[in-house]
């Protein structure tokens, strides 16, 4: 027996490149996924569903509650409305402004990295 604590009785198989086997002739394939739990677009979807069904049902609680009339004066138009409307046409119209600016803002920069891929 020998007196090296990494001696074994089974042959060592190679652990990559070293100056005795040199460099490993054939790559080992990735292990395939085997998981059966693993995440995929299905399970994405149910996500976003199920997270979606708690917005709308929060939303339907926020109209039930906020049912009051409020006056609503822009630019010259006035008039009364539920509150909860009013609120969701001030979020629904700022989250339209953001969309724009963003979108404006995609296009400049994508013009701008095939300018300088020219």
């Amino acid at each position: 027996m020998t007196s090296d604590p990494r001696a074994t009785s089974e042959p060592s198989s190679p652990q990559g490149p070293t100056p005795e086997n040199g460099p490993d002739p054939s790559p080992r394939p990735e292990p395939p996924h085997d998981n059966p739990l693993r995440g995929s677009r299905t399970s994405g979807a149910w996500i976003a569903a199920a997270a979606l069904a708690v917005l709308l049902v929060l939303l339907i609680i926020f109209i039930v509650q906020n049912t009051q009339k409020v006056k609503v004066t822009f630019l010259g138009w006035s008039g009364d409305a539920p509150l909860a409307v009013a609120l969701l046409v001030a979020v629904v119209a700022g989250l339209a402004i953001t969309g724009v600016a963003g979108s404006l803002r995609i296009l400049q920069l994508r013009r701008r990295v095939k300018r300088l891929k020219r």
